[in-house]
Parts: C-alpha cells; structure tokens; sequence
C-alpha cells in the first residue's frame, strides 16, 4: 500500500487528509505536535502518529527512524495564522509565521526527499488562495503562502530529473477553527495592539469582524479539500496546481487578472475595509 507523511494533522484540514487518505487505503504517518495529540489518532485504522513539530531540528531528523524504508508522498500541511496590519505585527510573530509556513514545510521536504527520489514519490504543498491573492490584517499569512508557493516552483523545475512531482493544493475558506474562531483571533489582535494602533486601525479591524460572517457562509467542508489532495496525489499525471472549488476558481481567475488598482478596490471591498 502507498505511504504518505502528513504533517499538522492533529486537527482541521490535516487531520481530514490523514483520515480521508487512510480510509482509501493510504498508510498514513500523521505528524502532530503533542502526546495528546498522538494518543486521539492512535487505533485510528492505517494510521501511525509521530511527534512533528516543523520547526524542531531534533523532530526533523527523527524523521528517518521514525518513517518507513519507503515513502510515496509528503503532504506539507502544517501553518498557523498570523493576524494583524503589518505596521503593528511583532517581528517575533512574524518569523513564527514564516518559520512554521515556509522554513518548516521545506525542512521537511529535504529530509524526505531522499524517500521520494527513490519511489518517485510526490509532493504536495497546502497553500491557500491568499497564495494568490493578498488580504489586508493577514498580512503575515498571505507573504507565507505566496513564498511556499514560489518554493513549490523552484522544486517543481529541481526535481524533474527525478520524476518527482511538485503540487500545489490551494483552499479559499474551509469550515475549521480557522474561521469558527475567527471573532477570538480579531479579538486577540486588537489586545496585542497600542493604544494608538487601535486608533489607526480601528476601522480597518470593525471591517475585518463584518467581513467573517460571509466567509463563514462560503466556506467548503474540509472533506473537499481532502479529496482534492488525493486526486493530486493519485493522478497519473498531476497539474502543478488544484483549486479547491468552483467559487475561488472563478475569484482567482477574476481578480488576478484585474489591473491592480482595480483588484485593490475589489479586496477593500469584499474585506470592508476603508479607503
């Protein structure tokens, strides 16, 4: 059977992948991060746990022991979102974004790769439409997928010699805890700001909190975003890049072609932002 590395699959999109993929009969290696973690996804049929935190050089390198002689995929899913105008983000915060979203999703692809050089195996990069398109107070967010997404490029062009794969899956909304806490992470953001900040920005935040409910009601089930994993993984020959749904396929097509002061005005204004 088809082994596969998914990393950030303690809960949400990763944790879908994992077990949509052992239900097809996939053995999955499910990265998480706690103990915790790794004891909910135990006696889960074709799926092992093992202790991955992205950016944990100790975690990268047990990688070797604790994955099979052969690998056919990776799924580099593991990310957190940063929030926030940029002119207000902690440095701190921000080279946790990076660190977890771009550096940690490549560490991982290099210790793999030897695996997948021998079994021509696959690779699969979680982006987002934000990969795309930016968006104003996910500032943080949007660079780091726009990097991976410059990375799974470059890798694509490296790797051809070997017949490897390179894709990219890219996701608009997904009914996670993303966006089921999405008033919580607005919240969080206005507490980390100064005063003043607040007062630059306050109508900037009053948009981003009327903008959620409508990302609420579009967002795709996390089924959906597994399945498009699996056809990138199992098809005899793989696009570069899978949109998950018909809506961000269109928004994509739409507003990447608009002249960008135009598309500025159209994400001002689906994000209710002032100007």
């Amino acid at each position: 059977m088809p082994t596969v590395l998914v990393t950030g699959a303690s809960r949400g999109i990763g944790n879908t992948i994992a077990t949509h993929l052992a239900a097809k009969g996939w053995d999955v290696f499910a990265g998480v991060r706690t103990e915790d973690d790794a004891a909910r996804l135990r006696g889960s049929p074709r799926i092992t746990p093992v202790r991955l935190d992205v950016t944990d050089e100790k975690d990268i390198a047990a990688l070797d022991q604790s994955l099979p002689p052969r690998l056919d995929a990776v799924v580099n899913n593991a990310g957190v979102v940063v929030a926030g105008p940029l002119e207000t983000v902690p440095l701190a915060d921000l080279r946790r974004q990076l660190d977890i979203n771009v550096t940690g999703q490549i560490a991982v692809t290099q210790a793999v790769l030897p695996r997948l050089r021998s079994s021509r195996g696959r690779i699969v990069f979680i982006s987002s439409l934000n990969g795309k398109i930016a968006f104003p107070l996910i500032g943080p967010y949007c660079a780091s997928k726009f990097a991976i997404e410059a990375a799974a490029d470059a890798l694509r062009v490296e790797l051809t010699p070997w017949r490897i794969n390179v894709v990219v899956v890219e996701p608009a909304q997904t009914d996670t805890d993303m966006w089921r806490t999405a008033d919580a992470m607005a919240d969080d953001t206005v507490a980390a700001m100064t005063d003043d900040a607040r007062r630059l920005y306050d109508k900037h935040v009053v948009g981003l909190r009327k903008s959620i409910p409508l990302s609420r009601r579009i967002a795709v089930p996390p089924e959906k975003v597994a399945a498009v994993v699996e056809e990138s993984l199992t098809a005899r020959r793989p696009r570069a890049r899978y949109v998950v749904g018909l809506g961000p396929k269109l928004q994509l097509a739409l507003i990447t072609r608009l002249p960008t002061g135009i598309r500025d005005r159209v994400v001002r204004g689906v994000t209710r932002q002032p100007g």
